[in-house]
């Protein structure tokens, strides 16, 4: 994106703003044909908007803004004026938007085309990608494999160089683990930095947790100009957001890392427990610290996310389906509100006394509606939880940054999440604590390398099981879901976590961390047209 912008800056030859557009135009809808990305289409109207930059560019010499030219892909609960922003809801087909949501108009006024809107899975609950309206999206290098979600089509057109920038949300991993799927790069900010208004949500109102607006790109660079163009800018009548613009920060030479490869919860796959050690392997030849510790009561952070977000037992957020199907990914994470406490209470001594699976217990024993008192009650557990986080892990170690998983798979097959939704917790637990993110890729599944073995099993290892119930759904049986043979190829990437407020840190260190692993086939070309 930085460099398209500069290109056309400075003149070079077929180099302008209806080209760039036409081009992409021609790659997202190679991307539709073969992963079915797209929702609402806008080229037409793109189109219009690039040849009134061409020749304000041709009047002025002077590009209207650092997004000149762009052609931009938005997730679909974005509103644009003009579209439809249905999420995948049939009852929310033909209610085009009267206005564009805030980000929108910023994007428009830093002279960024829009050109696409982008599938997300029903309910945007789920870190897959399908719906009744307009179906489902597949990973760009597996068909038989999610891209991720909620922002499952942003990142997999990204991905497949079909826009140059594009913008996702993010309330549980949405905006980490689609990119994470698909080898792209993001950032999801801290709360309050990029304007919200104009998106549309299932449960709006709901503040426990806040979702967060950012950029999907293929490269830290655009993620860094996507950042500077957003930071703080807001339309006071609709929104105001702190006025904190991007702020340039300098790291130091030698930057002390916490990493971590597994969790107490969720024992992460060969292939990603690998992406992290390399990443580590890297940084430390690189001169970089790199300590080991563990995520101090993840479960808790976990229950608190149950907790909070199943609070009126999904009842606001499955009410827009009506008359759609159900997409099966919902089954596990609303089963436990939708059924009796006795028969939830059974199912969880069962899993204690037989599996011996105390975690498993805990998340679906809470998994219920609440009083108001007991709301409050999660929402004050939620902010105890975020001081002891900062104790005991930046308090305790003084990190400058943390490499972590983005989910313990690389990918799951297409409704593997029906019973995996707890694989989000590794993303989620930094929504509970309200920490920048930044999703660098790392390196591709591979078959041999990746298969399951003596070492990993071993707990001093490959580390402990977590919960034997999401355990033996991933890796045991003939239907595990992690399967190196089927996923080779397909992406894996890290987090890389900083303090809230240090935004513009997690991006230096995400170059720090790009730059360390070197060239390894990620970026623009990288996909080529392999799905």
């Amino acid at each position: 994106a930085t460099e398209i912008v500069q290109s056309i800056e400075a003149g070079k030859p077929g180099w302008t703003a209806e080209s760039v557009l036409v081009a992409f135009i021609i790659r997202a809808s190679e991307a539709q044909r073969k992963i079915n990305c797209l929702t609402e289409i806008m080229f037409a109207q793109a189109l219009e908007e690039a040849r009134a930059l061409d020749a304000e560019f041709a009047r002025t010499k002077k590009i209207k803004g650092p997004l000149h030219g762009l052609p931009i892909s938005l997730k679909d609960c974005f509103k644009v004026k003009g579209y439809d922003a249905t999420i995948g809801f049939t009852q929310w087909v033909n209610n085009p938007s009267d206005v564009d949501a805030e980000i929108v108009s910023q994007i428009r006024a830093a002279g960024g085309i829009p050109f696409v809107k982008t599938n997300v899975p029903q309910t945007m609950l789920s870190f897959e990608c399908a719906n009744p309206l307009w179906g489902r999206t597949v990973n760009p290098y597996s068909p038989d494999h999610t891209c991720g979600g909620s922002s499952g089509g942003e990142a997999a057109l990204a991905a497949c160089d079909g826009a140059a920038l594009g913008f996702g949300s993010d309330i549980g991993g949405s905006l980490r683990i689609p990119p994470g799927f698909s080898g792209v790069y993001a950032l999801k900010p801290s709360q309050h930095r990029i304007a919200r208004s104009g998106a549309v949500g299932c449960v709006p109102g709901f503040e426990a947790l806040i979702a967060v607006n950012g950029p999907i790109a293929r490269s830290v660079t655009d993620i860094e100009l996507a950042s500077r163009v957003l930071f703080g800018k807001s339309n006071a009548i609709s929104e105001t957001l702190p006025p904190v613009p991007y702020r340039d920060v300098t790291v130091p030479k030698k930057l002390k890392f916490g990493y971590y490869k597994t969790d107490p919860l969720l024992k992460s796959s060969p292939a990603v427990q690998r992406a992290v050690q390399e990443t580590v392997d890297a940084l430390r030849k690189q001169g970089h610290e790199c300590v080991e510790f563990v995520v101090p009561n993840v479960i808790e952070a976990a229950r608190v996310f149950v907790a909070l977000t199943s609070a009126d037992g999904y009842k606001t957020l499955t009410s827009h389906i009506g008359p759609d199907p159900r997409d099966r990914t919902l089954f596990l994470v609303t089963l436990g509100s939708k059924i009796p406490f006795f028969i939830r209470s059974l199912a969880c001594w069962a899993a204690r006394t037989f599996k011996g699976d105390e975690a498993w217990a805990t998340l679906f024993s809470t998994s219920h509606p609440r009083e108001v008192s007991e709301f409050w009650a999660e929402t004050q557990a939620k902010n105890e939880y975020n001081k002891f986080f900062h104790e005991n892990v930046w308090g305790k170690y003084n990190f400058d940054g943390i490499i972590c998983p983005v989910n313990a798979l690389p990918t799951v097959p297409h409704g593997g999440s029906a019973l995996l939704s707890p694989l989000a917790f590794s993303t989620s637990l930094y929504n509970v604590v309200d920490h920048p993110v930044g999703i660098v890729p790392v390196t591709r599944v591979d078959k041999t390398e990746d298969a399951i073995s003596e070492a990993w099993t071993d707990p001093a290892i490959g580390g402990p099981i977590g919960s034997p119930i999401i355990y033996a759904t991933m890796y045991e049986g003939a239907k595990a879901a992690y399967d190196p043979v089927a996923m080779e190829g397909i992406p894996v990437g890290v987090q890389v976590v900083g303090k809230p407020w240090e935004d513009e840190k997690v991006v230096e260190m995400m170059k720090v961390v790009d730059g360390a692993l070197g060239k390894r086939g990620f970026g623009p070309g990288a996909w080529a047209g392999k799905a």
